[in-house]
């Protein structure tokens, strides 16, 4: 079989995790006759990754290309990783994850059984150990869990740990939406898109990968804000459908959700549980499919996180 496959791996200024996850792809076992190519998005308008990807280009057995997309955006970046190949199979890792060595013979073992359009696998998350009370919830935030054996599933994840089948999942040139460069969720309006095509969803179980959060993701603040907005995707994509009944549905569910788990937090809180954490988690969810409107959209990436780096570097 011909090499069909392409790993993408954007990146904004994280050098270290950057390289930790390239190798963990060339490490893969069983796949050296289907691995195309990784191709490396260069998201900082510095381009600071292209000496440490020409460095490891040159020790590899697979071609590692590097590819500039200088205007910060998550959206950008994806979308200038699939001009760079034209591989009929795309894989999608984080520049904060590191892959199993089977990572990638089971995500196409799991394509090539469920016959999906896109295959996702579980994740392990990894948080400083001097997080205090909130690891155990940091790492099960910051982790993907899924049922034990490969199959079907009606529900995708994100774009992190997958496989996406080109012709299917990726339609056109630029099949991520740039509007959610700076707050995410460009996966959530493609896989709606798909899921509204008739698309197929699969999960491969031993496609493993370790995600690693740095110190200043591994709060209860930035996980509570990653909810909310997890949580206003269900309004978003039904208000962008035009669909405002199901807009109110999410609603009414949103506040049901924010009024049971605000309560349960409020006690669990009172007693110093560590259980209210997850109480906190639910709450903001709620709150997020009740603030949907743009105006309340948190900005994780783009301008944003190279803001915040510029001010790391600065100190």
């Amino acid at each position: 079989m011909r090499a069909d496959v392409a790993v993408i791996i954007p990146t904004l200024r994280r050098l270290d995790s950057l390289e930790r996850a390239v190798r963990s792809v060339l490490a893969q076992t069983g796949v050296a006759y289907r691995l195309r190519e990784i191709v490396v998005v260069d998201n900082d308008p510095q381009a600071s990754a292209r000496d440490t990807i020409a460095r490891l280009a040159a020790e590899a057995s697979v071609p590692v290309i590097w590819r500039h997309a200088p205007r910060p955006g998550v959206a950008t970046a994806r979308n200038e990783g699939l001009a760079a190949t034209t591989a009929p199979l795309i894989a999608f890792l984080d520049d904060d994850e590191a892959a199993s060595t089977g990572w990638l013979a089971a995500l196409l073992s799991a394509q090539a059984a469920t016959r999906a359009d896109a295959v996702f696998g579980p994740i392990r998350g990894r948080v400083p150990e001097d997080t205090g009370w909130t690891r155990p919830y940091l790492e099960r935030f910051f982790g993907r869990e899924g049922p034990d054996q490969t199959q079907v599933i009606d529900i995708p994840h994100g774009c992190g740990n997958s496989l996406l089948v080109r012709a299917t999942a990726l339609p056109g040139a630029a099949p991520f939406n740039a509007a959610a460069d700076q707050s995410g969720g460009e996966d959530d309006t493609l896989f709606a898109a798909l899921r509204a095509r008739g698309g197929r969803f699969g999960w491969a179980s031993d496609a493993w990968v370790d995600e690693f959060a740095p110190p200043h993701r591994a709060t209860l603040r930035y996980a509570l804000a990653r909810a909310f907005a997890y949580g206003q995707g269900p309004s978003q994509t039904a208000a962008a459908a035009r669909d405002w009944l199901s807009v109110a549905r999410w609603m009414a569910i949103g506040a049901a959700q924010t009024v049971a788990w605000g309560a349960a937090a409020l006690g669990l809180t009172l007693i110093s549980s560590p259980r209210r954490a997850e109480m906190l988690d639910r709450c903001a969810r709620g709150l997020g499919k009740l603030f949907w409107m743009k105006g309340f959209e948190p900005h994780f990436y783009g301008e944003r996180e190279l803001a915040r780096l510029d001010r790391q570097s600065a100190v």
